[in-house]
């Protein structure tokens, strides 16, 4: 997996790590709703008639970046369980 700085400009591991659960959740939320737009946009403009396929490239990217965003937040909230 990337490093956090990688996929989330300007911020490292200690701040997610001291983030409140709640804070975390409520970015999550964001992110998972910015990822649901993101798709609508990708949807719409692979049907319209004319696709300029420079932004379709760019918001395809953008999308698994925010993707990759919400795999490192919920992997902040699911405990660690030693098998």
């Amino acid at each position: 997996m990337a490093a956090l700085e990688d996929i989330w400009p300007g911020m490292d591991d200690s701040e997610i790590e001291g983030a409140t659960e709640a804070e975390t959740r409520r970015k999550l939320e964001r992110l998972r709703e910015l990822h649901a737009d993101l798709s609508a946009a990708v949807t719409a403009l692979q049907d319209a008639p004319q696709t300029d396929q420079l932004q379709l490239a760019r918001l395809k990217k953008r999308k698994l970046l925010i993707k990759d965003q919400i795999t490192v937040l919920a992997a902040t909230l699911t405990p660690d369980l030693i098998a």
